[in-house]
């Protein structure tokens, strides 16, 4: 009865560790900050939720070829790229079967004899990769690597995929909102671009008692010429007016 305890008093300290982790993960989380950032974050907490895991990394596919775009150290990094080099590994599984891999080193060599053979040398003795998914374009797996005797067990495994899930969210949030910047900046260059345009049309249909027709095709030929963009012309045209004027 009292080893039972122990287990439940261990499983709901695991718990309070994970939402610990996600309630500081979300809270530093600056919505100005890089994705690559914000993936960081997520590795340095992860590796605080599941105290198994030594370190850890993130694994992202680019139109199916991995690559790593953070770890919390060169080793983790290493490990990673002996499983893009051996073409299998549990961080590639992870990710393109979307399923949970809770592997031993003996189970590794069984399972991925190349990339096991590889990392032979490496103090690694468990490995824990969950599937990432933020959108089509970033996908991947969140890895841990543990040092330690036991290994990972079930319980690592589904709090991952908890912590997992949570800190999607948080990384779809993040991206939107680089993304809506990123159309707000190109809406404010595209009413700009048109604002110069209209007043550099106005200034020649003035001066030359012309149509607007006219008066922009004469901007497109001048643009053509100086082989510069039509926005360029334009605003040095309204630049040179006013200064003639002042």
């Amino acid at each position: 009865m009292g080893e039972k305890l122990l287990d439940e008093l261990d499983a709901a300290q695991r718990v309070d560790d994970v939402a610990s982790s996600l309630e500081h993960l979300t809270s530093t989380l600056g919505e100005d900050e890089d994705l690559a950032v914000v993936l960081q974050r997520v590795c340095q907490q992860a590796v605080h939720a599941i105290p198994d895991a030594g370190m850890a990394s993130v694994t992202l596919l680019r139109d199916d070829t991995p690559y790593t775009a953070t770890a919390t150290t060169d080793a983790a990094r290493g490990i990673d790229q002996a499983q893009y080099d051996a073409g299998a590994g549990p961080c590639l599984e992870a990710a393109r079967s979307a399923h949970v891999q809770r592997v031993t080193m003996s189970e590794a060599t069984r399972r991925w004899p190349a990339f096991a053979a590889a990392v032979v040398a490496s103090t690694t003795s468990s490995y824990l990769s969950a599937p990432l998914f933020i959108d089509r374009r970033y996908q991947g797996s969140l890895n841990l690597y543990g040092t330690g005797d036991e290994g990972f067990g079930t319980l690592d495994a589904a709090l991952l995929q908890l912590y997992t899930t949570a800190a999607e969210a948080a990384l779809r949030s993040t991206h939107r909102y680089h993304a809506a910047q990123g159309t707000i900046v190109q809406l404010k260059t595209a009413l700009d671009t048109r604002a110069v345009i209209d007043q550099a049309k106005g200034i020649i249909m003035a001066l030359h008692r012309i149509t607007a027709d006219q008066a922009f095709d004469l901007l497109v030929a001048q643009s053509q010429q100086q082989n510069v963009k039509l926005r360029d012309v334009a605003d040095q045209f309204v630049t040179d007016v006013t200064r003639k004027q002042s």
